[in-house]
């Protein structure tokens, strides 16, 4: 299904719409987020919806970066492996630092929780999620604006990947933000 025409669409930094990623134009529809690694964009291709994502190179404290563009191929093709539900790539401009992926429509995590809707099946299904990236050495970023529901199944929609460490595990990091506990609540109330 297209994207509403009828949203306010907002111009690239040059002043156009559309922009050619791989010989296909992609015009930006809105902004979907902004991470620590970039800003993701609602995109149309002519033919669906796509996400659009923009390297940034803007400073975070708590997150030391090297080639962001590469660093995202490569967790991508490490996260393939894992066999979980990520959103497929379909481009990517290492020049332009951008990266064209599948848009998976639905609620976020964050929204769910936010809103009173989170179901114990999501709980389980991040813990099957964790198994999978465990057994390959690995951690994803387990915050939940990263995970979309679509269909009652939920996607990693964001690449990130790092070397499993304990302290940043799901049981021991992510967990506290799967519900309303205090660091959910004193997230959302700093980001107002």
């Amino acid at each position: 299904m297209k994207a509403d025409d009828s949203k306010q669409k907002e111009p690239w930094k040059d002043g156009s719409e559309t922009i050619i990623v791989d010989g296909r134009g992609y015009e930006k529809i809105r902004l979907l987020g902004h991470g620590k690694g970039g800003y993701s964009y609602l995109a149309w291709d002519g033919e669906k919806n796509c996400v659009l994502k923009q390297i940034h190179h803007e400073p975070c404290n708590y997150y030391q970066f090297g080639d962001k563009i590469q660093a995202e191929q490569n967790d991508y093709e490490r996260l393939v492996k894992t066999g979980i539900r990520i959103p497929e790539m379909f481009a990517i401009d290492k020049e332009k630092e951008i990266i064209i992926k599948e848009y998976i429509e639905g609620p976020t995590i964050y929204d769910l929780v936010l809103s009173d809707r989170m179901k114990d099946d999501y709980l389980a299904q991040i813990r099957e999620m964790c198994k999978k990236v465990y057994s390959f050495g690995l951690n994803i970023d387990y915050f939940p604006t990263n995970f979309v529901v679509q269909g009652g199944k939920i996607y990693y929609v964001d690449y990130e990947c790092n070397e499993y460490m304990e302290q940043w595990d799901f049981e021991n990091w992510g967990v506290k933000y799967w519900s309303k506990t205090q660091e959910f609540m004193e997230y959302v109330e700093n980001s107002r």
